[in-house]
């Protein structure tokens, strides 16, 4: 299975398709769009994409590109911790505190603020594409005194050193990504160790101007004991005040307790679209 993912190499998605795919052909991607844009080609089978961070929260551009451009299915999930750390080129490493520059995603960089701005209060901050494409950044110029956010991987791969490991602010961030696909593809939870369970993915667009819809939509989750693990409201790009809602069950698709709902749903004027089942993976992380 050839999977694509947010490029360069090293990037924290690289991580968590190395660690799930182990004996898969990977491609990098400039962009997530891109990444899916080759799911959706046939250039690769799936495209490992971010969804969402404990921090930041959820990723726009992957969820709206998924609802508004790409017609493609989420056929797995994995969650991964994120670490980052503080790396220099060799060249640089006995003057890494006098860094001019630092370098990383605009989310890895908000995920070390704290430490950042009292270690750098006078450095210029610059975001990348990637904190694989901020380490890159550092090997191709070695004459800059300039530092990069990234994981250990990051460091390996470009020849990096690290000189103040693990400079996130709360050490409980995870990352949530999603396996998409535009053809069925089995994956098997049970040669994974890091099985968590399932979750089923609802896109779902309220009637207008229904006093109660959303309401009576939750309502037709509950009574079934469907337990929701996220529920939020993205805009329809229509309008303003026009919203779809995403909400994620925490069972597998069946035959009675999912449908029913969705039937409900849809009797109440509701548009239900299923964007996947799948199975749930916590990966052990870098």
């Amino acid at each position: 299975m050839k999977a694509g993912f947010l490029g360069p190499r090293a990037t924290f998605t690289d991580l968590a398709v190395r660690e799930m795919f182990d004996e898969s052909e990977s491609l990098p991607f400039l962009t997530i769009p891109e990444s899916m844009d080759a799911a959706m080609s046939g250039e690769v089978d799936v495209a490992v994409v971010p969804l969402e961070n404990a921090l930041e929260g959820s990723v726009n551009i992957t969820l709206d590109y998924l609802i508004h451009e790409a017609d493609l299915k989420i056929i797995g999930e994995m969650t991964a911790p994120i670490k980052q750390h503080l790396m220099v080129h060799p060249d640089n490493q006995n003057r890494w505190h006098e860094a001019e520059l630092i370098c990383s995603h605009s989310h890895a960089l908000a995920q070390c603020h704290k430490f950042l701005h009292s270690q750098f209060p006078r450095t210029k901050f610059e975001n990348k594409t990637s904190t694989a494409a901020a380490a890159l950044f550092l090997k191709e110029n070695p004459q800059m005194n300039a530092a990069a956010v990234g994981n250990s991987l990051s460091a390996e791969e470009y020849g990096l050193v690290i000189v103040k490991p693990d400079i996130h602010d709360y050490s409980h961030n995870h990352t949530r990504f999603v396996i998409l696909s535009k053809r069925p593809h089995e994956i098997n939870e049970k040669t994974k160790d890091t099985f968590q369970g399932y979750k089923t993915t609802l896109m779902i667009t309220l009637p207008s101007d229904q006093a109660g819809a959303l309401h009576q939509v939750l309502s037709a989750l509950a009574w079934r004991n469907l337990n929701l693990s996220k529920i939020e409201s993205r805009p329809m790009k229509t309008g303003l005040g026009n919203y779809f809602f995403i909400v994620d069950i925490e069972m597998k698709m069946d035959d009675v307790l999912i449908p029913g709902a969705i039937s409900e749903m849809e009797a109440l004027g509701c548009s239900v679209n299923c964007l996947g089942s799948y199975p749930s993976f916590k990966l052990r992380g870098n």
